[in-house]
């Protein structure tokens, strides 16, 4: 694993309320009764904290957009971190948006998935390394190497802190114990610093182990025998409706997850970007 101040993003998770239910989403979306919406001062102070960060600050969801508070916290943002470079949004850029025009005045670096290609393959977070990996010593070297980790993001949620994006959605969606303070320089720690949340959350995910993906738009999570069950114990929605099969395809070979993983020669991302695009024309 890496320091975080060697992370090029460092996110800020306004909220897990989403248009999508996609396959394996990374947030475990559709698993929660009901979506989360940091509070402004929540927000305010996670930016704050992130001001001498020197990588970009990234809003993520979700979908941000639905966030009530969405153009306030941006104008904030725009406000604390000068430089539009540094300023990131992800979003499916919904098609009822008002904030088009907006979004593109306010952040240097968009990145958009409308959710629509078939080609696009997610990794199977619930699929627990320890249920698949029954080595501990090979369990945590995959862990240690973790792409979200190395090549992905830090996190800010209302609950606090990560070293990582998806165990903070762990923490969200099995009611952790929260994350660090959200305090200047938070992002300043190094590994070995991370312990306790590596082993309170990694072991349960699928993250970091070379698992078969599977195309985002098929609705289903795939799913280990003890996640099934954390998941069903707290009445996953998901669950409820049938979305989850268990994973039986092992482990595989020529598994290389890079920095653009998910997009990189994805067939129709140039149309559906392009799909997009009037979105982006819209105002208020």
């Amino acid at each position: 694993m890496i320091p975080l101040s060697q992370m090029k993003i460092i996110q800020i998770d306004v909220t897990n309320a989403c248009h999508n239910r996609c396959s394996n989403c990374t947030r475990l979306i559709g698993h929660h009764k009901k979506p989360f919406f940091m509070d402004l001062d929540q927000y305010r102070q996670a930016v704050d904290s992130l001001v001498d960060f020197p990588g970009m600050v990234g809003m993520i969801g979700g979908e941000p957009l639905l966030h009530p508070h969405f153009e306030e916290m941006c104008h904030y943002l725009e406000k604390k971190i000068e430089d539009p470079k540094r300023r990131g949004l992800w979003s499916t850029v919904p098609k009822e948006t008002k904030h088009g025009t907006f979004i593109r005045q306010v952040f240097g670096n968009l990145f958009l998935n409308d959710h629509t290609v078939s080609s696009i393959l997610h990794q199977p977070v619930l699929v627990a390394a320890r249920d698949v990996v029954p080595e501990p010593q090979k369990m945590w070297e995959y862990i240690d190497n973790c792409w979200v980790q190395t090549l992905w993001s830090a996190t800010i949620t209302p609950k606090g802190a990560f070293f990582c994006e998806v165990a903070a959605a762990f923490d969200m969606l099995f009611d952790g114990p929260g994350g660090w303070a959200v305090e200047p320089g938070w992002w300043k720690r190094e590994p070995d610093q991370f312990t306790d949340q590596k082993e309170r959350w990694c072991p349960g995910c699928g993250c970091a182990i070379p698992l078969v993906r599977r195309a985002s738009v098929d609705g289903i999570d795939d799913v280990s025998e003890t996640n099934l069950e954390r998941l069903t114990a707290i009445h996953s929605p998901k669950v409820g409706r049938g979305k989850v099969e268990c994973y039986d395809r092992g482990l595989i070979a020529g598994w290389k997850p890079d920095y653009n993983w998910y997009m990189d020669k994805v067939e129709g991302e140039k149309e559906y970007r392009e799909r997009i695009k009037p979105r982006l024309e819209q105002s208020a």
